[in-house]
């Protein structure tokens, strides 16, 4: 099954702290045999509220195929992390799959464009 978590960890890390907590995220679900298929650091965004009075959070979102029982451990991995603020974990539907594959393709198309671009001028 196909998943999607995407979490905010706090921001007072550093960037290679925070580098390692995502690495660590991965490590989790590549132990426990799934698959990922696309993994993004979003940055440090502004949270809609506060949370731990904090109001900024570095987002990452992971995408992964995987059985069902590597979601408990991965919660479980972000429940024991102080770093992790929140997480929010979900299964596609194909709509979803379908979707994500599209937005991967047009990330994936525009740096591409953007250094022909460069090229011309």
């Amino acid at each position: 099954m196909q998943y999607e978590t995407v979490f905010i960890l706090t921001p007072v890390l550093s960037d290679a702290q925070m580098k390692e907590a995502v690495e660590k995220f991965a490590k989790v679900l590549t132990d426990n045999g799934a698959e990922i298929v696309n993994s993004e650091e979003w940055g440090l965004r502004k949270l809609a509220y506060p949370i731990d009075k904090k109001s900024t959070g570095f987002y990452s979102l992971i995408e992964f195929n995987a059985d069902p029982q590597v979601i408990r451990k991965l919660e479980i991995a972000y429940r024991r992390d102080e770093r992790v603020l929140r997480w929010l974990t979900f299964r596609q539907d194909k709509y979803a799959a379908e979707y994500a594959a599209k937005r991967r393709a047009r990330r994936a198309a525009a740096p591409q464009a953007q250094t022909t671009e460069n090229k011309e001028d």
